[in-house]
């Protein structure tokens, strides 16, 4: 059966030590077994990686940073679709998610332009400051957390937890703090980074257990993957990870996706403790930097976000392969520096 040719914009480039989804996402893409997919890059900064991979992305193009602004968005992606008439966009970033998610309608009746996106309320609900009410709202057992504004308020936090703590930005980096001390370094860094609000967490001793997942948006599992890390590195990315049989963990991940009518791909971070219970840290509303495992075990959740993006019925995946395991690794590429020039002075390679 010949393949259908479609045009996929990807964001997420940045494949470093705290690496994007967009490689994995696109490396997805190109297996697919029904479209012949044509990738165009979309990068934020002229030394993400994935701009000079031309093997497996055709063009790459610079787009405004989401503080910018959807206005600024739209007139970039108006530049570049009038270039590439590109069929789906994907993007992978959460901090771009909100801005993508608001020009999504605009996107395809203007630019015939698919994407296949959570909500804003599914978005907005699952962020870590809400996370209790979300975990109250859907039934699953969430870590005490709360927002806090400034540094001062790190001694009062003791009447409500215990050290050690879990100090997050709203919306990437985490560390474990075991006093007030580094609660207030770890504070000073990651507001300079991220801005505020800064998530405190209570640390729940156990065994980190994620879920790859997607789900069609009306209450259905398209896909599934387990995976616990098995190599995690300082900034605790999962550097190796090996996909589990653990049918709780999935009776969780479809109660979820049920409950919140989830759309489009998603990312659970838990807690296995050593009872058997799970606790939910983090949901996060795009596909993981680690998804090209589901494609190894038998599930390519892209190919399948694709055909749901252009109005698809898709088949639910049901099941995977264990025994499968992911070991990420480090790999010099050779570049011209006249390609560098290009994209920093002209946005476009």
């Amino acid at each position: 059966m010949e393949k259908r040719k479609i045009k996929v914009a990807v964001t997420g480039l940045n494949n470093v030590d705290s690496p994007g989804p967009g490689i994995p996402v696109i490396r997805a893409l190109l297996e697919s077994t029904e479209f012949d997919v044509t990738v165009v890059g979309l990068s934020y900064d002229a030394l993400e990686p994935g701009i000079y991979m031309h093997d497996l992305i055709s063009k790459s193009y610079q787009i405004p940073l989401p503080g910018a602004g959807i206005d600024s968005l739209m007139e970039r992606l108006l530049y570049i679709n009038s270039i590439e008439k590109i069929d789906v966009l994907i993007p992978n970033f959460d901090a771009e998610l909100y801005n993508f998610i608001k020009v999504a309608d605009k996107l395809e009746k203007e630019l015939k332009i698919k994407t296949f996106l959570p909500t804003i309320q599914q978005f907005e609900e699952r962020h870590k400051a809400n996370l209790n009410a979300f975990g109250e709202k859907y039934g699953i057992n969430v870590p005490k957390s709360k927002m806090i504004f400034n540094p001062a308020e790190i001694q009062g936090l003791m009447q409500e937890f215990t050290y050690p703590l879990v100090v997050k930005g709203k919306f990437y980096d985490a560390s474990i703090a075991y006093n007030k001390e580094q609660a207030v370094s770890y504070f000073n860094k990651i507001s300079a980074k991220w801005g505020l609000p800064i998530i405190i967490q209570q640390f729940t001793y156990g065994t980190e257990v994620n879920v790859t997942a997607i789900g069609d948006g009306k209450g259905n599992t398209i896909g599934a993957v387990p995976m616990r890390k098995t190599f995690i590195t300082d900034k605790g990315k999962a550097w190796a990870g090996v996909v589990l049989e653990d049918e709780k963990l999935l009776e969780i991940t479809n109660k979820l996706i049920s409950n919140s009518k989830w759309r489009g791909p998603c990312e659970l971070e838990m807690i296995k403790t050593n009872d058997g219970k799970y606790y939910l840290i983090e949901i996060n509303p795009r596909f993981p930097a680690w998804m090209y495992l589901a494609v190894g075990s038998g599930q390519n959740h892209a190919e399948a976000l694709i055909k749901m993006a252009l109005g698809e019925d898709v088949k639910a995946f049901d099941d995977y392969k264990s025994g499968k395991m992911f070991v990420r690794y480090s790999y010099d590429m050779i570049c011209d520096l006249k390609e560098f020039e290009k994209i920093s002075t002209l946005g476009e390679l």
